[in-house]
């Protein structure tokens, strides 16, 4: 089966050698995907034109020039004089994708010949810094085509195409106005970091870089099922199939990216060029990207090209110190008239920061606010005044509303009340008139009398309970007594059941 599968993979090959339908190139799904990958991962606003298959840069090859068609003897030579410490293979697979970046996506490659002069010298100082191989910057090219904004179908973003777990395990902020995955300082740390990590276990820049792109699970898993072979190519067809791709990709992206002259391949100058060097300015305050580029009078786009992390043009600087990047020029520029920046159309960029503000349906235990608003329907506010011995229970009864309404109205937790406090009630208003001149006419709007069916006993009151009594109704006829005080003078828990009869102690509250 496996001699069946390379007389596939092989066999474009001698049609390609004898310069027949070049279509061939592709003609397999994993290159297909590719394809499909580069185009969007180029789409960028680095370019003033989106690159599509339609592009000029592809679609205006020369077709009577055969410039990747070159004798397999060229490509190894040239191969063998890269300085890499990553063995950089020649096989059929590696010199299909050699012709994929110089054939068919040569616009796509100039877009990204445009922008290495700005991201490789950050990516090598980086690496270095960590002691690692400097051609690791290559991966970027076949992870993100150098599009610090690109996104994967499954949610991979940046440079280096860190997914949000990976992200997090290596300290890079995401939130909603920063996504670290795209900033090229901090991905590239991240990036090499991990890589660092993956390197301890494999020890082998290889196998790194296929466990870069599918995890170490899937790379033991394809050398356990390999019976214990460590290298990539013994492993290759127990890889998925994507990443038996990838590190092809790579041997053709560190090719192209040193060979390109050779194919009459250059730069693509984008709108905006990125600068050879920027400076970088930690902010403590909230700046929009627009009110730089306002005040500073430069393109909004190339100020977010530079700082791609943003990903809403807001630099939160409040929450913690940010960085903002700019080319050496702006950057003394920014400084000088950083305080004009910060002013500029402030109001409009953050009209919504840092409000205060308090319900207006709460009265607070430490402070007083308005009363709760009124129930819907034809309702008017009244208010009453505590008398002595009254409890919430019994103005309820008066009023005839729930105990649980005036609680709620008055934000207060418990039946007993201090004499003279003040209460919002809402009533009816067809009803509130008569029951506020019958509150005010008198004294005590309930009885302070003892029920008939109660005996007086020096310091309690000895109330013999009737069918249908409750706790709580029988509290209701006593000022200022709870169900709770029953419980208490009575020695009997909350799950306790009362019977007709049964006489309970109620104390005198004067």
């Amino acid at each position: 089966m496996r001699k069946f599968l390379l007389f596939l993979v092989v066999m474009p090959f001698s049609v390609i050698a004898f310069g027949q339908a070049k279509d061939t190139l592709l003609v397999n799904p994993e290159f297909l995907n590719y394809n499909k990958n580069l185009d969007s991962l180029i789409s960028t606003r680095f370019s003033q034109d989106p690159v599509t298959q339609d592009s000029p840069f592809v679609t205006g090859i020369d077709s009577t020039q055969n410039y990747s068609y070159l004798p397999d003897s060229v490509y190894i030579s040239r191969l063998k004089r890269i300085p890499s410490v990553l063995e950089l293979t020649y096989n059929d697979i590696v010199k299909r994708y050699i012709q994929v970046y110089t054939v068919k996506k040569r616009g796509m490659v100039e877009e990204m010949l445009g922008l290495k002069d700005y991201y490789f010298p950050l990516f090598e100082e980086i690496l270095d810094k960590y002691q690692m191989p400097l051609e690791l910057k290559y991966l970027s090219v076949i992870e993100s085509a150098l599009n610090p904004r690109a996104v994967s179908r499954c949610g991979a973003t940046g440079l280096w195409q860190f997914m949000y777990g990976t992200g997090r395990i290596y300290k890079l902020n995401i939130n909603s106005f920063v996504d670290e995955r795209r900033d090229p300082y901090a991905a590239t740390n991240a990036a090499a970091k991990y890589l660092h990590d993956l390197y301890s276990v494999y020890n082998d820049w290889i196998l790194v870089i296929a466990a870069y792109n599918c995890g170490p699970g899937n790379v033991n898993k394809a050398i356990r099922r390999s019976g214990g072979k460590k290298s990539y190519w013994d492993i290759y067809y127990y890889l998925p199939k994507e990443t038996r791709g990838y590190v092809p990709a790579y041997i053709a992206a560190a090719y192209v990216m040193n060979y390109y002259k050779e194919h009459n391949l250059s730069a693509h100058a984008a709108t905006f060029a990125l600068p050879a060097s920027a400076d970088t300015i930690m902010l403590t305050n909230n700046v929009h990207l627009q009110q730089i580029a306002d005040v500073l009078k430069v393109p909004i786009e190339q100020v977010r090209d530079l700082n791609p992390q943003y990903r809403r043009d807001i630099i939160p600087g409040k929450f913690s110190v940010c960085p903002l990047r700019l080319p050496s020029e702006w950057a003394t520029r920014f400084i000088d008239l950083q305080d004009s920046v910060l002013r500029y159309k402030n109001n409009q960029f953050f009209s919504g920061e840092f409000k205060l503000i308090t319900p207006t349906n709460f009265r607070g235990k430490h402070g007083e606010y308005s009363a709760a608003p009124a129930p819907s329907g034809d309702m008017q506010k009244v208010y009453y005044q505590v008398k002595s011995g009254e409890n919430i229970g019994h103005i309820a009864t008066f009023y005839h509303v729930r105990v649980s309404d005036i609680r709620y109205w008055n934000d207060i937790t418990k039946n007993r009340l201090v004499a003279g406090k003040r209460l919002v009630i809402y009533l009816p208003k067809k009803k509130a008139a008569n029951l506020q001149i019958a509150a005010q006419s008198t004294e005590a709007k309930v009885s302070t009398s003892i029920p008939k069916d109660s005996e007086a006993s020096g310091e309690y009151v000895i109330y013999k309970i009737k069918s249908g009594d409750t706790l709580w109704k029988i509290a209701s006829q006593y000022p200022g007594v709870s169900d709770n005080d029953l419980l208490k003078w009575n020695n009997m828990t909350a799950d306790v059941k009362i019977k007709p009869g049964q006489t309970i102690k109620i104390k005198r509250i004067n």
